[in-house]
């Protein structure tokens, strides 16, 4: 049963409303676990009786759910809706799909690709390797640009002074290898752009490294295509194989996305 909640407050103008509603879904889509109406305040800051009534009428139209004792929220069914809307109308997808099978055939690691999305990347398709344990799909994820392989590879497609208008004040680290320097993430940027592909070691994630390059469809390009590989095995020799097949596979894919008109 749906608790009744108090309406909004006045104060609330609809762009107002619309702002908050978007942040509240966006806050929950980032959570790992559900949350409650007083961590949906605490991270978002809006007044208790604001959040009552947005989320009131989310769950009726089903945007959010709650759990068993309704006091912890989630993304709910429609949030999926729209999402899959988007994949399904995006031109580019069906022939990334295809480039990431045959990439995936050639270097036999996992592969993704992602767009950018302001200082961030969203991780549009992923194929695993053929002896991956992951259960997590990752498409749908958001990560910072500056910490992954796919982002820095489409940051260096950015002027250093687009890339400080876009970037957060504090670049967030998730490990002791993440590049929270904004000079060493310029540094590392120009490497990128002289090489023609991105290379991180364990910034992201422990024990694993990528390897991504951009898809030149666009002028500056906000596609990239990575692979992702145990740290242990990017040795220098394995790196340049996978760099050069994801580099060429890149450079295919962006060749046939003009060819038919998609921009």
């Amino acid at each position: 049963m749906v608790t009744p909640m108090p309406s909004s407050r006045s104060d609330v103008s609809p762009v107002k409303s619309a702002e908050r509603t978007v942040r509240i879904l966006e806050t929950l889509a980032a959570s790992p676990a559900r949350l409650t109406l007083s961590e949906l305040q605490e991270r978002t800051g809006y007044p208790r009786s604001s959040l009552h009534a947005l989320i009131r009428t989310l769950r009726e139209a089903k945007w959010i759910e709650a759990d068993e004792t309704g006091s912890a929220f989630g993304v709910g069914p429609h949030a999926l809706l729209s999402g899959t809307a988007y994949l399904d109308r995006d031109p580019a997808l069906p022939y990334a799909y295809e480039t990431l099978e045959d990439l995936r055939a050639d270097i036999g690691y996992t592969v993704h690709f992602a767009r950018r999305d302001d200082a961030h990347v969203l991780y549009l398709a992923s194929r695993e390797s053929r002896d991956s344990v992951r259960v997590v799909s990752r498409v749908g994820r958001r990560l910072p640009a500056h910490l992954t392989a796919l982002g820095q590879a489409m940051l260096a497609e950015l002027t250093s002074e687009e890339v400080d208008k876009i970037l957060p004040a504090d670049l967030a680290g998730f490990t002791d290898h993440t590049i929270t320097d904004r000079v060493a993430l310029h540094e590392e940027l120009a490497n990128v752009r002289d090489r023609g592909w991105a290379l991180e070691r364990e910034q992201g994630t422990i024990g694993v490294a990528c390897i991504a390059a951009a898809v030149p469809y666009r002028i500056p390009a906000t596609d990239a295509i990575s692979c992702s590989m145990p740290v242990s095995a990017a040795t220098d020799k394995e790196i340049e194989r996978v760099a050069r097949a994801v580099s060429g596979h890149t450079a295919a894919l962006a060749s046939t996305l003009r060819r038919h008109g998609i921009r």
